[in-house]
């Protein structure tokens, strides 16, 4: 884990039936005391240290590190809540997993490459088997330019699974960061789980929210309401005169602050209301005040009922935990968008997983001046999401540690849920279908994933001629592969779209009706005597032609291949893009590989 540190002494990294470190691990621990590692944090050290006489300690005090520790490989700890709510066991994806913690960002969250590298570099050589970086620049750049894509291509060659998150600048397209083709790039998804408040108007329109304060003594009758611009400041609130009112705020990531000013000033609950970008994806965040996050569209709503109401009031019920949305998992508005601008013949995100409300363990007791106290906390983002599949792949891991980590990820992407808990095809938190470069290949299903019938491989040598295809100088190549000097002209480069990759995307942005064709290989992991047929939903638009339809193996790790041919058709529609899938099926096997044709350049999108 590269993060902000880890707090050893929680209850999710207790070593209750865990076995010792393989014989080969190589790592350290940079505890100070009376902190130490155990069996399940085997190794922790400090790379944010920027001075040399100052002492290092992977001690976390920012939490984030200590939550993305608890979310990929927490221990398995009874009765975790945040305040009451989601109250059961809470436990890692890999539970039995081992804990290699390297710090790379300081106290108040800042994380350079330098740091990242070094760190990076050093878990390579004391034998992590998968390395998960929910961290990334603010906006994408190409490989070449950034130090961290260059350093996980080296964890690549050696064999070991790199996760990342994708970024949290959605609902805008061409936005995914991180996303090189050897590494998985993760979006972020809600669960069936929700911390309901509702917020009640006077005339009786009713909203569903979500809060994790969920006060049992609050009075559930009618208050009156006020929408205060900026519910940061003091003077702000004081001259809306707050007082025993329910206070509507924009949303503006200072949700605690806002939470604690008003209570200060005699606030009696908070409405937060989403960021138009942020539509009805709505967080349980632990505020010092009763409170209902809503949505973007419903908070329109409670601001227009205020302006047109001349003593508008308004209350908050709270319904506890509750289960069984069957629209989930649902694309959150924040989970960054592809297509991959460095890239835009490699599908971006890969994959999508739990990322909206995450309970996961926490380094301070979480009370935000209230008198119930936690050791658990809900955060949101892709950095959440990204654990969950550096689990899942740590356990893949585990089940077939011969499979290379192109193997790993072709096993997650071609075996991802494309519909959710009602059987419907999963949607955005818009309530419309969600598009493939929100969802990338689909939702994680980690038992599918253990048994995906056929994998696509991808050698570290094969990347070399797809990095020269995207035009990168021998120079900019270079950086990536340090074996021999690099000449890509006299290397047979590759289109973005003919890598062994377990999906497509092709680029039908200037307009004329060609063709363009592909190959493709996999390998049988699933029965020895097999024969997989193919079925093809094409993108509206675009002919598909795949050759053979027909795939037979007599025994396993047996190879075969099969050529795709796309064509534009006159009857593409006007549209950004278009999105199909193909499929090879056999018995009880599933091998699902999504399609993107872009049909007009990124200044038509969003």
């Amino acid at each position: 884990m590269l993060d902000t540190g880890i707090k050893p002494d929680h209850p999710s990294f207790n070593d209750t039936k865990m076995s010792s470190p393989p014989s080969r691990w190589k790592g350290t621990c940079e505890f100070q005391h009376p902190y130490s590692c155990n069996n399940k944090i085997i190794g922790a050290r400090d790379f944010s240290v920027v001075d040399k006489n100052e002492t290092r300690n992977p001690l976390d005090e920012y939490g984030h590190g200590t939550h993305t520790a608890s979310t990929a490989a927490g221990n398995f700890v009874e009765g975790a809540n945040l305040f009451g709510s989601a109250a059961g066991t809470a436990a890692g994806i890999a539970p039995h997993a081992h804990l290699a913690i390297y710090k790379v960002c300081d106290t108040d969250g800042w994380c350079p490459h330098t740091s990242i590298v070094a760190a990076i570099d050093a878990a390579v050589e004391e034998g992590v088997d998968v390395l998960s970086i929910s961290l990334g620049n603010p906006a994408p750049l190409q490989f070449y330019e950034d130090p961290v894509l260059i350093a996980s291509f080296r964890v690549m060659e050696r064999g070991i699974v790199v996760s990342f998150s994708a970024g949290n600048n959605g609902p805008e397209y061409y936005n995914v960061i991180n996303g090189v083709p050897w590494a998985l790039t993760v979006g972020a998804s809600t669960m069936d789980r929700q911390l309901r408040a509702t917020v009640v108007l006077g005339n009786r329109q009713l909203f569903k929210g979500e809060a994790a304060y969920q006060p049992k003594d609050f009075r559930q009758e009618f208050l009156p309401l006020v929408y205060v611009p900026n519910c940061t400041s003091d003077d702000s609130l004081k001259r809306s005169k707050v007082q025993g009112k329910i206070v509507v705020c924009d949303y503006d990531y200072n949700d605690i602050d806002d939470a604690d000013a008003i209570k200060r000033n005699g606030g009696a609950a908070i409405i937060l209301v989403n960021m138009k970008q942020g539509e009805s994806t709505t967080t349980a965040v632990a505020n010092s005040l009763p409170s209902a996050d809503v949505g973007y569209a419903d908070g329109l709503e409670v601001k227009r009922y205020i302006n047109l109401t001349k003593k508008p009031k308004a209350k908050i019920s709270f319904q506890g935990t509750v289960f069984g949305d069957d629209r989930a998992p649902v694309v959150a508005a924040f989970s960054s968008r592809g297509p991959n601008i460095a890239s835009p013949g490699i599908l971006k995100p890969d994959i999508f997983g739990p990322g909206v409300n995450i309970l996961a363990a926490w380094p301070t007791s979480v009370e935000n001046k209230t008198n119930v106290k936690s050791t658990f906390n809900m955060l949101s983002g892709t950095s959440m999401s990204c654990p969950h599949l550096s689990g899942v792949a740590a356990l893949l891991k585990s089940t077939h540690p011969d499979w290379s980590p192109a193997e790993i990820k072709s096993a997650i992407i071609t075996t991802a849920d494309v519909v959710n808990h009602a059987g419907k095809p999963i949607e955005d938190a818009n309530s419309h279908d969600a598009s493939i470069f929100a969802t990338g290949s689909g939702h994680v299903n980690p038992q599918a994933a253990n048994d995906p019938g056929l994998v696509y491989d991808i050698k570290p040598i094969d990347y070399i001629p797809y990095l020269c295809g995207l035009n990168y100088t021998n120079r900019q190549v270079g950086l990536f592969w340090n074996h021999n000097k690099v000449h890509c002209s006299r290397v047979r480069s590759i289109p973005e779209a003919q890598l062994n990759y377990p999906s497509f995307v092709l680029n039908f942005t200037g307009g004329e009706l060609v063709s363009q064709t592909y190959n493709r290989t996999v390998t049988n992991v699933g029965l020895s005597k097999s024969t997989y047929r193919v079925a093809v939903v094409p993108p509206v638009g675009i002919k598909v032609r795949v050759v053979p339809e027909t795939l037979n193996f007599s025994m396993l790790n047996e190879k075969r291949q099969y050529q795709v041919t796309f064509t534009r058709l006159a009857t593409a529609p006007n549209k950004s893009f278009v999105q199909g899938f193909l499929k090879w099926s056999y018995c009880k096997y599933t091998v699902r590989s999504p399609i993107a044709a872009i049909l007009q350049g990124p200044q038509s999108w969003n």
